[in-house]
């Protein structure tokens, strides 16, 4: 089973630095605290074909997991795809980023999640856990930018 979860928020930042935050992944442990540890894998700015890696904790299980940027334009748009084959993984995720009137930003922050082998039994129970966190994960987004 295959899903998509999504969550939105709006922040009180211009959009160049809501971008410029999330393009370093390795800002990731400011708002997800699954993940326990990022690192850029690739040199050089982040851009299309940077890998970054993560170890991550999930419902008691530790996991590694390598993400490549498959879409880079800034100010509004990051695409990602899982490299690895865990139980569960994000096939495509991304942030969409619009400006707003008031000189913020609307967030929309998505992933696509698939079950590979036993995974394909447990994936509906992640997907779900995730659509009821999704707009609280943007909402930590938000908070960790606009406190950086």
């Amino acid at each position: 089973m295959a899903g998509q979860f999504e969550g939105t928020a709006e922040i009180n930042r211009p959009v160049d630095e809501v971008f410029a935050f999330l393009a370093d992944g390795e800002n990731d442990p400011k708002f997800s605290p699954r993940v326990q540890q990022m690192a850029k894998l690739t040199d050089g700015p982040t851009g299309v074909g940077t890998v970054y890696a993560s170890t991550v904790k999930d419902a008691g299980m530790t996991t590694r997991r390598e993400f490549r940027i498959t879409a880079f334009e800034p100010p509004t748009r990051i695409r990602w795809a899982e490299n690895s084959k865990n139980l569960v993984t994000a096939t495509e995720g991304g942030y969409d980023l619009t400006p707003t009137a008031a000189g913020g930003t609307r967030l929309r922050v998505f992933n696509v999640l698939e079950g590979h082998g036993f995974g394909k039994l447990i994936a509906g129970f992640a997907l779900s856990a995730a659509r009821k966190d999704a707009d609280a994960f943007a909402q930590r987004i938000k908070a960790a930018v606009e406190s950086s």
